[in-house]
């Protein structure tokens, strides 16, 4: 009887040792499987915080380009036609220019472009009044904002050359004076002739000529007058842009000549006007 009875006991305490160890590892497995899931949250946390991190600084730098555009209405861009971009500043001292601007001038203007072409036409007109005179050989007329001074060639060069005359001194001199006092300004220098046909040891043809022309008066304008070369562009036309017909001796005359064309970056133009 003891025996059974021991035997009993002892298939119980087995039993149970067996038991209590599979609760065991299976406990390690779950605390195992929860460290891996930990970590794993812990990694995919740290992620997400980096992303939105990013996505913050993102919208911080959204938040800065916005209020750099609404901080100050008056910086806002104003597109013009087809024609540029302008700020509000800049279209309130173009407002002010306007305001010394001959009335019946004014009232053809129709639109903010012609406007500003009036603008520009009367501030740089202005300057090269003082020291440029219109006469038969020198004309001024403006474009889209842009100012065409053009110049007969027998103020500049002698015929068939590209060699820039003593004539020329005094209005180069005074032309140098207005694109150095005028910051805002770059300037092409563009060469035309007439139809006829040239040929010479020192000129190929009319392309050739009008463009030593160009860069002849870009080269003294650089070296002689002092004018910025960053401001300088060279350009030959030949005789295909002429502005009457080449029928009569008078009229390619006419043709043969320099265009200067002052381009003006409009809010430094009237950024500097305004504080004239």
């Amino acid at each position: 009887m003891k025996k059974v009875f021991t035997l009993i006991i002892l298939t119980g305490i087995i039993t149970t040792s067996c038991v209590s160890k599979k609760k065991y590892l299976a406990v390690e497995q779950d605390l195992q499987n929860t460290r891996s899931s930990l970590q794993k949250t812990t990694v995919e946390k740290e992620a997400l915080e980096t992303k939105f991190a990013q996505i913050e600084a993102r919208v911080e730098d959204y938040n800065a380009k916005i209020n750099s555009l609404t901080e100050s209405n008056n910086e806002q861009m104003v597109m013009v036609d087809d024609l540029a971009v302008i700020s509000n500043n800049t279209k309130e001292n173009m407002r002010k220019t306007l305001e010394n601007v001959d009335s019946q001038k004014l009232n053809q203007a129709k639109t903010l472009k012609d406007s500003m072409n009036l603008a520009v036409s009367h501030n740089l007109k202005n300057s090269l009044d003082q020291s440029v005179k219109e006469d038969e050989n020198i004309s001024i007329d403006i474009e889209n904002t842009v100012v065409m001074i053009s110049v007969s060639d027998k103020m500049l060069f002698n015929t068939g050359s590209y060699r820039v005359s003593k004539r020329a001194d005094e209005l180069l001199t005074k032309l140098a004076a207005v694109i150095n006092s005028e910051p805002s300004l770059e300037v092409m220098i563009e060469g035309h002739t007439d139809p006829r046909t040239i040929r010479t040891p020192a000129v190929e043809d009319n392309w050739d000529l009008s463009v030593k022309r160009a860069t002849s008066i870009t080269r003294l304008l650089q070296n002689k007058y002092d004018v910025d070369p960053a401001k300088l562009i060279a350009s030959g036309r030949s005789s295909y842009k002429p502005v009457v017909s080449n029928d009569t001796k008078e009229n390619m005359a006419k043709n043969r000549r320099t265009r200067i064309i002052l381009l003006p970056n409009l809010d430094k133009f009237f950024s500097m006007i305004s504080s004239n």
